[in-house]
């Protein structure tokens, strides 16, 4: 079954050139387009999208609060959201976190890192663009409001999930826990997916954003 793919650009040359690409991969396939939020929400409700590139800085309504009302209308675990930013990290990309995004992308990124970013952050099993994500996490959490959390969330999990979740916080793909645990494969993902079902987060970077706000990862470790 194909991705299925919703860009959000205001500059319709932009939404064509991503048209184009994403439509040049044989497993991915654009389900819609949309010029702002508003357009977006209704496009996400009627072609439940697996992915939704999404603009940010649009006119009408922003990629911000469209971000909100899709996934607060969304069943479980909804779209992702992939984040098209600048090198430059601001306030609009500490809240799409917030928001609910599931990784960023920079806009000048290669085309072939975007076809790949795409279908990672479909399967929800790796940390997007860590360089980008990573920083944007560690500033998220020393905010002051965004004190830490109580661990005491994570009561339900075992000790052996709790030691898998650590390792998802530092960024750690299912292979590279598995080796670092000496599991296989199969049983970190298992361990992943029941952290996952515990804790009702949506995907990695909504792990790492537990994980750093309870104190279990420290910013710049």
């Amino acid at each position: 079954m194909n991705i299925r793919v919703l860009i959000v650009d205001d500059q319709a040359l932009v939404r064509a050139g991503f048209k184009v690409l994403v439509d040049s991969a044989p497993d991915l396939e654009v389900v819609g387009e949309a010029s702002d939020g508003d357009e977006a929400i209704r496009l996400a409700a009627e072609t439940a999208p697996d992915v939704i590139l999404m603009d940010i800085r649009m006119p009408r309504m922003d990629g911000l609060a469209a971000t909100r009302e899709i996934l607060a209308a969304a069943s479980s675990p909804g779209p992702r959201i992939l984040v098209l930013t600048t090198v430059d990290i601001d306030d609009y990309d500490y809240e799409a976190l917030r928001a609910g995004a599931s990784g960023f992308l920079l806009k000048d990124t290669e085309p072939a890192a975007l076809i790949d970013a795409i279908r990672v952050i479909a399967k929800g099993d790796a940390l997007l663009s860590p360089s980008i994500t990573r920083r944007l996490i560690e500033e998220f959490v020393k905010r002051p409001e965004n004190a830490s959390a109580s661990s005491a969330q994570f009561d339900s999990l075992t000790e052996r999930e709790l030691e898998v979740l650590v390792l998802v916080g530092h960024g750690l793909s299912n292979d590279e826990i598995a080796e670092r645990l000496v599991i296989s494969p199969m049983t970190a993902k298992t361990h992943v997916s029941r952290i996952f079902m515990k804790l009702g987060a949506r995907d990695r970077a909504q792990l790492v954003v537990m994980t750093y706000e309870a104190g279990l990862v420290v910013p710049g470790t």
